[in-house]
């Protein structure tokens, strides 16, 4: 298992493009340190896309999905810094998923990603869940190019909070997979292949979005700590 926790928080986003750089400065130097602060943040990463949008990605890798309802998290999503309320309002389409990991698969974590989101039909959620986690995903971090596989699930739902309030209502995700690797072309070629939409879509898939990533910074708790 490669992802440090049982739980992880999603988000996908697009920054005004006057903003991006003091985007890049606040999250790297502020929001990042103030997020592994909290008890139950593991890790952080920021990814940025290598082509098409959201432009961000951000994975944060938690202890237990109780972590991301927690109050010490709460406190700080209901009392942004000054910093943070002037950058909330250059958000643009924010996508934030508090899931549960299904499956995590492999070991490290690569720095190029291949994000996919779906939602199952409801007849079919088990059935692809399973499908995914048993069949498609186990073999990946073996392949040349790759090294590991995750599949997400979302299993809370995102309360409002200030932040929301001031950069806008949240969209959720339902189901994810974030596979990464060492080797660009090979994550190209699996969204081409055994991750397709059009593959996902007939094992009952629905609203299949796939992005190419690259991990642009990452911070761990115990950095934060030290």
């Amino acid at each position: 298992m490669s992802l440090l926790g049982q739980a992880a928080m999603l988000l996908t986003f697009d920054i005004a493009a006057e903003a991006i750089a003091e985007h890049d400065d606040w999250h790297t130097h502020e929001h990042l340190p103030e997020r592994l602060a909290i008890p139950g943040f593991l890790r952080g990463t920021r990814w940025v896309a290598t082509d098409g949008g959201p432009r961000y990605m951000v994975l944060y890798e938690v202890e237990r999905l109780e972590t991301l309802a927690s109050a010490a998290y709460r406190e700080r999503l209901d009392h942004p810094s000054p910093w943070t309320r002037r950058m909330m309002p250059h958000y643009r389409g924010m996508t934030r998923g508090l899931c549960a990991v299904a499956r995590s698969l492999g070991a490290g974590m690569g720095h190029f990603g291949l994000l996919l989101r779906f939602t199952p039909s409801r007849d079919d959620a088990d059935a692809i869940d399973a499908w995914l986690g048993d069949e498609v995903l186990p073999p990946l971090p073996r392949r040349s190019g790759l090294g590991s596989a995750h599949l997400l699930r979302g299993a809370l739902p995102a309360q409002m909070t200030t932040e929301q309030r001031i950069r806008g209502a949240d969209a959720s995700v339902d189901r994810a997979i974030l596979v990464t690797g060492y080797a660009q072309d090979a994550l190209s070629s699996l969204a081409q292949s055994d991750l397709a939409a059009a593959v996902l879509e007939r094992r009952g898939a629905t609203t299949v979005s796939s992005n190419s990533y690259h991990a642009a910074y990452t911070l761990t708790a115990q950095e934060v700590c030290s």
